[in-house]
């Protein structure tokens, strides 16, 4: 039985089918309509709800937030995805004939035409609105990222956000926060995380379990990708076994010199832990899809699917990343640049998973840098994404790691490059035309709708020297600093 709080009433889910999504179950089973579909893969954001999950303890002080509150697509979610948790949909956001301070702000903002993405907005504002925090423009535009608006414009919405933001809050509701936190841990506590298609394990040992059962079941974490197969391509999934619940899979800490991240860990949930690391992956995190999408998605799941155009592959081949994988009885590790064996094809063997990501940290003397090339700067597919990790001493090179999407069928590096370079000075051009001139024939990427193979072999080329100008820059301006200090 799979329970959750739909808004504030207790649902419980003895049988349905797997790849039933939130969106449909709101809209055709609760006839909670308010939820639109305008994509079904994603998009646009017409779909998105709010997910409250109660802290950990379940026990907060009084300038504690006893829940915390994350916009998602209900269009990509599986009611897998649900267990100890609350839904919240625009019909709970407003009380008796009172609207709720980020639909007030809406209406007086003018913010609304049509109407029909207005709650989707309305669910990213109202998830802003409940981090307690000062925002800024900024803060805004990265919160509606994943809200398309098709004819009033972003303005007013965004106007209004900000003034929402900034309302004066309401001093009952963080006890009623207490008490949506007491009832989701009770469920945690009490339910039985199962039905006749859905199974959730808790433990390595019940997912193995439960793959040897059911081989022919999909695993599933944040589902962004895999539920495509079936809003898209209409494709049935008829046993679905989720990795989210396991223990140890939604863990990331630092070990030594290490990070490691669980499979099941969401974008959202490492972005802080990744850029206090590697600050210069900001971009590309921030341009990871978009924040619905990045409080859903995995980092396991993003590797295991295999994309040749999934963001974070590139960036952890060149950070010389493994995962462990594991089945139940023992672990292997296996080098990331080794574990794509083909389109979409991995050396995961059958009854094993992805346990966790090793990444370890950068040297003083490493510059890491990501580039994304696509046609928006957000919630877009890359066309061509570069990473690079360069290693100097004393301005010669001695590693180079790379790693690239959109130019092959496989997340990949460049071992021609990464060998030519070593032992050059940096400064000097020869690295410069040297790089060019490998990556002109490294790769034979195709031509479709978001790049032509010739396009794409250009932009490897402007990148390369992209990054040797932008590090040679970094470096004269630290000795700069180092001279005027002196």
């Amino acid at each position: 039985m799979i329970q959750f709080l739909l808004n504030d009433q207790l649902t419980s889910i003895d049988s349905e089918r797997a790849d039933l999504t939130l969106l449909n179950y709101l809209r055709d089973n609760v006839a909670l309509t308010g939820t639109k579909e305008g994509c079904a893969s994603g998009d646009c954001g017409a779909c998105t709800v709010v997910i409250a999950e109660a802290s950990q303890s379940g026990q907060s002080s009084d300038t504690e937030n006893p829940l915390s509150y994350k916009a998602i697509n209900s269009c990509v979610t599986f009611l897998s995805a649900l267990q100890g948790k609350q839904v919240i949909t625009v019909e709970q956001l407003q009380t008796g004939k009172a609207l709720h301070p980020v639909q007030q702000a809406m209406v007086d903002a003018n913010a609304t035409q049509c109407g029909f993405c207005t709650p989707g907005f309305v669910m990213s504002i109202f998830a802003l609105y409940q981090q307690n925090e000062p925002v800024n423009r900024a803060d805004v535009i990265t919160a509606l990222s994943g809200n398309l608006c098709r004819c009033t414009g972003y303005k007013p919405i965004i106007a209004a956000a900000i003034t929402a933001c900034h309302a004066e809050r309401d001093l009952a509701d963080m006890q009623q926060r207490r008490e949506v936190a007491n009832q989701l841990n009770a469920i945690n506590i009490n339910a039985e995380n199962s039905t006749d298609n859905l199974c959730l394990p808790r433990t390595r040992q019940q997912l193995a379990s439960f793959i040897k059962q059911y081989p022919n079941a999909l695993l599933v974490a944040g589902s962004t990708d895999l539920a495509l197969e079936h809003t898209q391509q209409l494709k049935p999934l008829k046993k679905l076994i989720s990795l989210s619940y396991v223990d140890g899979l939604k863990r990331a800490s630092q070990q030594n010199n290490t990070l490691s991240i669980g499979s099941a860990c969401t974008l959202g949930d490492i972005q802080a832990l990744m850029l206090e690391h590697f600050p210069s992956l900001h971009e590309i995190i921030e341009r990871f899809a978009s924040v619905p999408i990045r409080n859903q998605a995995t980092l396991g799941g993003n590797i295991a699917g295999a994309s040749p155009i999934g963001d974070m592959a590139p960036v952890l081949i060149a950070l010389n990343a493994s995962v462990i994988l594991d089945n139940g009885a023992s672990t292997r590790t296996v080098v990331l640049r080794e574990f794509f064996t083909a389109y979409r094809q991995t050396q995961l063997s059958q009854g094993e998973w992805i346990h966790s990501i090793e990444i370890p940290l950068l040297k003083p003397n490493q510059h890491l840098v990501a580039y994304k090339i696509s046609k928006r700067f957000e919630d877009d597919i890359s066309a061509v994404c570069m990473a690079l990790n360069l290693t100097l001493d004393q301005g010669v090179v001695t590693r180079l790691s790379t790693g690239f999407g959109g130019v092959a069928a496989t997340p990949a590096f460049c071992a021609d490059l990464e060998q030519e370079i070593v032992g050059k000075i940096w400064k000097k051009s020869e690295c410069v035309d040297a790089g060019k001139q490998i990556l002109t024939s490294a790769f034979t990427p195709i031509d479709d709708v978001r790049a032509t193979a010739e396009y794409r072999i250009q932009m490897l080329e402007n990148l390369w020297h992209r990054f040797w100008l932008e590090t040679n820059a970094q470096d004269n301006a630290i000795a700069t600093r180092v001279i005027q200090d002196a």
